[in-house]
């Protein structure tokens, strides 16, 4: 009986707070920005709409059925662009997760193997068309892979045009709409917007099969 009612008993005031000081402490500080979770994203049509941190970081989310959040195919002559681009991404609220044939390849892989996987794993692949892209099978092989892999223009397949001429734009990718690089800090807020606006679409239509 003695035992019953001391399980009975309610906790002392103090433990609980106690308790919960101790959770707050241990949630890692925010800013104002992150804390709120959301930032705006510019649409194609020039309105904003919301994007949730959270949605698409959470353990759940469907992007983490794939290994990275964005492929990056470019020409080797414009690494050191493309390097800039990936600092920028990854060091977004989202830590986007992008792909580097020259960071992340496995040495000693075939080369084709790598850029099919790579295309295969990432949800969004940004093709840098530059001069040196035109003139180079790879990345023409690459653009291929990502076309043949989505073939529908759903957002996925990211054109962005560098010192290229309207006239010498891919023909595969005529359907899709380019962003044109003349102000590069722009340009790479497009493309982070495009690729948060595709994972969050993304998560949205996942969990509305879930339910």
């Amino acid at each position: 009986g003695w035992f019953r009612h001391l399980l009975r008993k309610s906790k002392p005031r103090s433990v609980e707070s106690s308790l919960n000081t101790n959770h707050s402490s241990s949630s890692p500080s925010l800013s104002s920005a992150e804390s709120s979770g959301s930032y705006p994203i510019t649409s194609l049509g020039g309105s904003s709409c919301l994007a949730s941190v959270s949605d698409i970081s959470s353990s759940g989310s469907a992007r983490w059925a794939k290994s990275y959040d964005v492929c990056i195919c470019h020409s080797e002559v414009d690494l050191e662009l493309v390097e800039e681009l990936v600092s920028y991404l990854e060091a977004q609220p989202q830590r986007f997760r992008c792909f580097l044939q020259q960071r992340d390849a496995t040495p000693g892989s075939a080369m084709v193997t790598e850029l099919c996987d790579a295309v295969q794993n990432s949800h969004c692949w940004v093709m840098l068309i530059t001069p040196g892209f035109l003139r180079d099978p790879w990345c023409k092989y690459q653009m291929h892979q990502a076309l043949a892999e989505a073939p529908l223009a759903n957002g996925r397949t990211i054109p962005v045009l560098k010192d290229v001429d309207r006239k010498d734009y891919p023909v595969e990718l005529r359907n899709l709409y380019y962003i044109c690089m003349v102000l590069k800090e722009n340009s790479f807020r497009q493309i982070r917007d495009t690729v948060a606006r595709y994972l969050q679409e993304l998560c949205r239509s996942s969990s509305g099969r879930i339910e």
